[in-house]
């Protein structure tokens, strides 16, 4: 199992844990899991209504694609730590990870 931590937007933490090897994105997992997580554009990194700052483990997640990073750039409450769910595969590289869901 894959172990991480979602903080929602008034600050309660949950534990999530997932399957190994399940190939979804954290966005897939976030709605999944019953996480106001909007997903306007099914994950295409078109929209933004997955964004989620990404508060410890950000070190071992892939790069920001170029796609990701044009959106990121765009959004006003972006920061450094910024990423978006729909561009996360969940793998072995997200555990122990804490995630902030930032989108409205």
């Amino acid at each position: 199992m894959i172990h991480i931590t979602i903080e929602d937007r008034n600050g309660d933490r949950q534990p999530l844990e997932i399957p190994e090897g399940i190939s979804l994105s954290l966005m897939e997992v976030l709605k999944a899991s019953d996480y106001p997580i909007q997903a306007t554009c099914g994950g295409m990194a078109l929209c933004a209504t997955c964004h989620v700052a990404v508060l410890e483990g950000a070190d071992s997640l892939p790069p920001v694609n170029d796609a990701e990073g044009d959106l990121l750039d765009t959004l006003p409450d972006a920061d450094a730590d910024s990423r978006l769910a729909c561009q996360l595969r969940v793998d072995e590289t997200m555990q122990g990870a804490i995630f902030r869901i930032r989108a409205e």
